[in-house]
C-alpha cells in the first residue's frame, strides 16, 4: 500500500477554498490511502458557538464528504479526514475514512483538548476497525495520542494502521507517536497543518511534523514544521501481524491483564470540574 499524509495551511472559515486547495494537492500525488489533518477545511480557533455552527456540516449532506466522494470514487482511493460534525444541536470533532464506495468508517474525538471542551460534546462512538484491500485500520485524532488506551484498544481489535488527523500544538506528539507504534507493532500515520491562527486576542501555532512510523518504530515520513506537501511511503502492512519482538516475547501474548486492575492501592482522587 501507498500510504500518504497531507500537510497544509488552511484558511480559517474559507470551506471551499481549502477544500480546493486539498482537491488541488491530492490530484498531483500517487497514493492508494491518504491521511488529512484534523478540521481540515475549517480551521480550529473558533471563537464562538455559532462559528462552530455556522462551519459544521451533517455527515452525508455536507460539501466535505461530497467532494472525497466524488474524489476518491473517481481516483479508487481511500481519505482518512477530519470533519466537524454537526447533529442536531450537537457538535463533534471527527474524523471519516472515506473510499470508492463512500463512507467506511466514523469516528468522533473521545479526549477533547483545551477549548474544544467549549465547543464540541465529547465522542460517543466505540473505538472501531475497517478493513480495506486487507489492511485493517483504526482512527483516533490528535489529542488521543495523550491516551495510550486508544491506540492499544485498537491494536487489539486487530488495527494494522492507526489513522491519526492531528492539529497538534504540543510538541511531544511525533515522538510519542513512535512510542505508539513500537508498543502496539502499528504503523502510525500523523496527519498535522502548520501555520499560526490569530483570533479573538488569542493565537495558536501548528508544529506540522507529518509523519508515517512503521511497527519497529522506523520514521518512513516525517515532514518539516512549514511545508506544505503530500509525502507518500510504501508499506508492507503483514508487518504489524507478526507482535513477536524475539523467540521468546510477544507483545499480546505476553500482557498479564490480571495485574493490570487497579487494586489494592489507595485510590486516586480525581477532583471533577
Amino acid at each position: 500500500m501507498n500510504l500518504a499524509v497531507l500537510q497544509y495551511y488552511p484558511e480559517f472559515g474559507e470551506k471551499e477554498a481549502n477544500l480546493l486547495k486539498v482537491e488541488k494537492m491530492l490530484s498531483k500525488a500517487a497514493f492508494d490511502l491518504v491521511v488529512l489533518p484534523e478540521l481540515f477545511a475549517t480551521g480550529y480557533l473558533f471563537t464562538s458557538k455559532h462559528e462552530v455552527k455556522k462551519l459544521s456540516e451533517e455527515i452525508l449532506e455536507g460539501p466535505t464528504v461530497q467532494m472525497f466522494s466524488n474524489f476518491c470514487r473517481g481516483k479508487k482511493v481511500y481519505a482518512c479526514f477530519g470533519i466537524l460534525e454537526r447533529e442536531g444541536d450537537r457538535f463533534y470533532n471527527s474524523s471519516l475514512l472515506v473510499g470508492p464506495q463512500g463512507i467506511m468508517g466514523h469516528y468522533r474525538k473521545l479526549h477533547l483538548f483545551y477549548e474544544e471542551k467549549k465547543w464540541f460534546t465529547p465522542g460517543n462512538f466505540p473505538l472501531s476497525v475497517t478493513e480495506i484491500n486487507g489492511i485493517r485500520v483504526g482512527m483516533m485524532i490528535c489529542f488521543d495520542w495523550r491516551f495510550p488506551e486508544a491506540a492499544r484498544t485498537l491494536a487489539l481489535m486487530g488495527a494494522d494502521l492507526i489513522l491519526h488527523p492531528s492539529n497538534l500544538v504540543l510538541p511531544h506528539c511525533p515522538d510519542a507517536m513512535i512510542t505508539r507504534a513500537l508498543e502496539n507493532r502499528v504503523f502510525c500515520a500523523t496527519s498535522n497543518r502548520i501555520g499560526t491562527e490569530k483570533r479573538g486576542g488569542k493565537s495558536l501555532t501548528y508544529i506540522g511534523q507529518s509523519q508515517i512510523v512503521d511497527p519497529d518504530g522506523k520514521i518512513l515520513v516525517r515532514l518539516s514544521g512549514r511545508e506544505e506537501k503530500v509525502a507518500v511511503a510504501a508499506i508492507d502492512y503483514k508487518k504489524a501481524h507478526q507482535k513477536k519482538i524475539n523467540f521468546y516475547n510477544d507483545l499480546f501474548l505476553d500482557r498479564r491483564e490480571n495485574f493490570y486492575k487497579v487494586q489494592n492501592h489507595l485510590p486516586l482522587k480525581l477532583k471533577k470540574r
